[in-house]
């Protein structure tokens, strides 16, 4: 693993624990044990740090719906995409600064919005994938996986408010209206 490679695993790890918003180079430069010159030197800008970041988040999260088994049906896949999100603590870390990104990317803010742009393709893309491994005919699986994120997104923002219970709800209603 290169260096550049290393800095961007533990400033990963530094994001996912606390944040992007109000990321500041200093601390975290001194928590993965370099100086914030040396972040600028190998990444060229704190922008590209933080492009760097949401990839390594984003490659994380995918890897494990890639390498979540197949499920018996689409309403089972939904709901276990679903059970992704909310048990597996790197992936709720992942999709929170995923929801951070987006909504600084809404602002119009760059690099989020272009990062968010292209993190979506890849992530609608994971998607299809998984449905079509769970069953779902291909020229559903695109659509679904759209349907599946935009929802899922949704309830992720809405969850601190409404309660897992109503979030599980929603989700249940999803996976019945697809199927």
């Amino acid at each position: 693993m290169t260096k550049k490679e290393q800095l961007t695993e533990a400033a990963t790890d530094y994001a996912l624990e606390r944040g992007l918003i109000g990321l500041s180079l200093r601390p975290m430069a001194a928590q993965v044990g370099t100086s914030d010159r040396m972040l600028i030197y190998h990444f060229g800008s704190k922008d590209e740090l933080v492009a760097a970041v949401l990839d390594a988040s984003n490659a994380r999260s995918m890897a494990y719906i890639r390498a979540m088994p197949p499920a018996g049906s689409l309403r089972q896949a939904i709901l276990d995409l679903w059970s992704s999100y909310t048990q597996d603590v790197e992936v709720q870390r992942c999709q929170r600064m995923y929801v951070e990104a987006a909504a600084l990317g809404l602002l119009g803010r760059e690099p989020y919005a272009s990062l968010i742009r292209a993190s979506n393709i890849l992530w609608i893309k994971t998607l299809a994938d998984y449905l079509a491994r769970s069953g779902v005919p291909g020229d559903r699986t695109t659509r679904i996986a759209t349907l599946v994120d935009a929802t899922f997104n949704g309830v992720f923002l809405d969850r601190p408010l409404d309660g897992d219970a109503e979030s599980r709800r929603i989700i249940e209603d999803l996976a019945d209206a697809l199927t």
